[in-house]
């Protein structure tokens, strides 16, 4: 993807974005930080994230609006995080993240992909079922879903 000031760029996170990731992350989560006790730290270990996981960023206006982190073995993904600033919400972030890792999964031999969203956050579900997950389990506070390539 080719970065300009009004297009989206999405790239791999270097250790220097971790600030501004964590900033991102937090401030992505915030709205429902207040009403979900049980979340937790979301944005903790992110400089762990990029020297362990694939980390991406979404950089829009020379500034880092949105990030998802991956890991990746053998032919199972995580999506371990996806966030979007609120501030860039709307601009097409949140799906441009999720294409990117979908397919940088496939690229690297992943048969399939999970991911656990919080039971409170029942627009998250139906977001990504519309995009074509499937809800595998619930434990506890958690929605655990899954797309197979």
């Amino acid at each position: 993807m080719t970065k300009t000031s009004a297009h989206p760029a999405i790239r791999m996170a270097k250790m220097q974005d971790a600030e501004a990731l964590k900033t991102c992350i937090d401030r992505a989560y915030q709205p429902v930080k207040s009403a979900l006790p049980d979340l937790p730290d979301v944005s903790a270990g992110v400089a762990e994230d990029i020297e362990a996981h694939n980390v991406f960023v979404a950089e829009l206006e020379g500034r880092i609006a949105g990030c998802a982190i991956l890991s990746l073995t053998d032919a199972t993904a995580h999506l371990m995080n996806i966030a979007v600033d609120p501030a860039a919400k709307g601009k097409g972030l949140g799906r441009l993240l999720m294409e990117h890792v979908e397919e940088f999964a496939r690229a690297g031999g992943a048969q399939e992909i999970h991911l656990a969203t919080h039971v409170a956050m029942p627009g998250n579900v139906a977001l990504y079922s519309h995009l074509g997950w499937s809800e595998t389990s619930r434990k506890g506070n958690k929605v655990l879903m899954k797309k197979t390539f």
